[in-house]
């Protein structure tokens, strides 16, 4: 039998265990039976709303002292307002074995109206729209299997508290006060991180994103102030920081200590120790491709990111740095190769990749500011393959386009993304031909002589971007040429730098982003099935179903533009000197012709459309800017002008509604009055026609 000394010890045992709470549903119960509101109870407890919201949803558990706090809250409210009927429904339930330590605590994560998530288990990823859809959605992308090396996902948002907001709503609890503790505490201990996209690639580096709290906390200005521009903005190598970074033996990379800062130590044979940091309140997450996103709770704002991280790439920094990220990780440099002479693996060229060094262009390819132009004193002229920007003369609009009541935009789904499908382009360094025969299956740059081509001129040249006719011989891209051949019009290039080796190299980072656009809509209810009226009524509405995934949407979108922009990045900052070098022409993906055979290849497919419409509908487009067109429309509906067959469907060849790259959705809706008089000045009306003097996108 116990003694009554035994009996004494086991009491306060249980004494002394941390509170026990209630269900989470019996937690919201109890508060809105108070009349208490979920911000009124954040601020009682000194946190926040989206923390309060996390214990209603069973997402987190409150940590002491605030968990005492809030057991003698509730235990109050229960006193006050029992349960009807009570019994099991306020049974309290077990918080997370505390015996681990802090450090490595996962706080019990649990899906609403689900059972709870083992404390140190993988989290599956999980998109759960925050508001539901106006549509049922059709179909949900497959998940991923959870790597059992990166359970808790690819990233996670810091708050000032210690919360680590991860995704499927999970809260890790991250006690560093230092960038060095967090650095150890990301690869030790948080379990984020990405598999590799490719077998011969590397995996993501984990993401943190720092709210301005969690920057104070860990000794950052909350502001990054400077003249220069905020994206070129860094902290000085002075600064208490990066001095403790430097002190703890980690290194930054060249961009130093920015809005993006990667902070990594030399791999230890295939172990990779890198941490990207993205830091909110300087302006990381730009509102252009983010929109929204910065002002969200922590735990949307994993949500977003970690949606776009499953579909796209953990984010690297900008959507452009991403976009071309994305290329490098879907293919890879070079590959483990095995030496014939000693036996031993040895790094070999991946085929179909840029490989790992990077190539000169041919001059016409290159910026006037490259240094082979500089140095070479290069006079012969450049490639001009850019997206449309073309307004048609108003002497040329006849008297029935006049008295049409409307001007109709209509906007193509990732125009950029569409041309880069089977886009064969060169992997090589070009070589240089005079008086080549002209092969429209050899990508490269050519000098040719197009003027005498005479077009309608109700439509826009498409052999130059602002859309005249070319006044002499000029260099094009291969596309650009093919397309004059398949108007009926001889090609006789006077010389050429052209590439022997070739591929698809865009392949699967189109194949990738296509799917993320694509299941993206979906989610927002805009699905494939739809019919075109149906489709028009979706679209309207889709961004304020879900904010969230809006957002998401909106980075894939920049992801594809900044990505080609990226291909041929421009020397930055005031000090740079026309000849010297700049950081990107150390990239193998610095490729002018590999952009401007996806812009080539996007023209042109717009002109054939435009051609396509004047033969089936006899209508003229009043302007183009780059992916937009605007026509003049009986109605203020698409559906009042595009062309159907007697059946129903849709005419092939033309433009056509519907939610993948390359098919159309509404731009926007005007009078014919005002697009006229916009055009009588010089002005665009597709840079205009959404309203609100929107301004399109162009590519960079």
């Amino acid at each position: 039998m116990a003694s009554e000394e035994e009996l004494f010890a086991s009491v306060d045992a249980l004494l002394n265990e941390e509170p026990q709470l209630p269900p989470p549903s019996e937690r919201a119960r109890l508060r809105e039976a108070a009349g208490i509101t979920q911000a009124r109870l954040a601020t009682a407890l000194k946190t926040t709303t989206q923390s309060v919201k996390n214990w209603e949803n069973g997402r987190s558990e409150p940590k002491p002292p605030r968990l005492d706090a809030y057991q003698r809250l509730l235990n109050g409210w229960a006193a006050k307002y029992p349960a009807a009927g009570a019994g099991s429904a306020t049974a309290p339930v077990p918080r997370a074995a505390s015996s681990e330590p802090a450090a490595s605590k996962v706080e019990t994560a649990v899906a609403p109206q689900a059972s709870a998530v083992p404390a140190a288990g993988p989290a599956r990823p999980a998109i759960r729209p925050a508001v539901p859809s106006r549509r049922p959605v059709a179909r949900k992308a497959a998940q991923p299997a959870v790597d059992p090396r990166f359970p808790h996902g690819p990233l996670a948002v810091l708050d000032g508290d210690g919360s680590a907001y991860g995704t499927d709503g999970l809260v890790l609890d991250c006690p560093a006060t230092t960038v060095p503790e967090l650095v150890e505490w990301t690869l030790k201990e948080s379990g984020l991180g990405a598999a590799k996209l490719n077998r011969y690639g590397k995996d993501s580096d984990p993401l943190i994103v720092l709210t301005a709290a969690a920057a104070v906390k860990l000794g950052l200005p909350k502001r990054l102030e400077g003249h220069e521009q905020r994206r070129s903005l860094r902290l000085p190598e002075d600064h208490p920081v990066v001095k403790q970074v430097a002190k703890a033996e980690w290194q930054l990379t060249q961009r130093g200590f920015g809005p993006w800062a990667r902070i990594y130590r030399k791999a230890q044979g295939r172990e990779r120790q890198c941490v990207q940091l993205a830091i909110l309140s300087w302006d990381a997450l730009d509102e252009r491709s983010w929109p929204g996103v910065s002002e969200m709770e922590p735990a949307d704002i994993a949500r977003v990111l970690g949606v776009y991280a499953t579909r796209v790439i953990t984010p690297r920094g900008s959507t452009a740095v991403s976009g071309l990220e994305l290329m490098t990780a879907l293919r890879p440099p070079t590959k483990a190769v095995r030496d014939e002479e000693t036996g031993n693996w040895v790094s070999g060229y991946n085929a179909g990749s840029l490989g790992a060094e990077p190539i000169d262009p041919a001059p016409p390819e290159a910026t006037p500011e490259h240094p082979a132009v500089v140095n070479s004193g290069w006079k012969g002229g450049f490639l001009n393959e850019e997206a449309y920007q073309w307004v048609r003369s108003v002497q040329t609009l006849s008297d029935e386009e006049c008295t049409l009541p409307f001007a109709v935009g209509l906007d193509l789904n990732t125009a950029f993304l569409a041309a880069a499908a089977r886009l064969v382009v060169g992997l090589s360094a070009p070589d240089h031909f005079h008086a080549p025969k002209f092969n429209p299956k050899i990508p490269g740059t050519w000098l040719a002589d197009l003027s005498h081509i005479e077009l309608d001129p109700r439509l826009p040249s498409p052999f130059t971007p602002d859309g005249t006719r070319p006044t002499g011989a000029a260099w094009y891209q291969t596309h650009t040429l093919a397309y004059a051949q398949e108007l009926g019009h001889d090609v006789h290039p006077i010389e050429a730098y052209l590439r022997r080796e070739t591929g698809a190299y865009l392949d699967p980072w189109h194949d990738r982003l296509k799917n993320a656009y694509v299941d993206t809509l979906a989610d927002l209810g805009v699905t494939k099935d739809l019919t075109d009226v149906e489709f028009l009524a979706a679209m309207e509405h889709h961004k304020q179903n879900d904010p969230a995934l809006a957002a998401v949407l909106s980075a894939i979108k920049a992801t594809v533009k900044g990505g080609v922009g990226k291909l041929r990045e421009r020397p930055q900052g005031k000090s740079y000197k026309e000849g010297e070098t700049w950081p990107a022409l150390s990239r193998p993906t610095w490729r002018p012709d590999i952009r401007a055979a996806v812009i080539s290849k996007a023209r042109v497919n717009m002109h054939r459309k435009l051609n396509n419409m004047v033969k089936m509908t006899g209508m003229f487009p009043l302007a183009v800017l780059s992916d937009c067109v605007v026509y003049p429309s009986p109605g203020e509906s698409p559906l009042d002008f595009l062309p159907y067959a007697a059946s129903g469907k849709p005419q092939p060849g033309a433009f056509r509604l519907g939610p993948t790259p390359g098919l159309a959705k509404l731009e926007g809706v005007q009078s014919m009055l005002w697009a006229v008089d916009l055009m009588e000045q010089g002005l665009n009306p597709a840079r205009h026609i959404k309203g609100g003097d929107a301004v399109l996108d162009e590519g960079e």
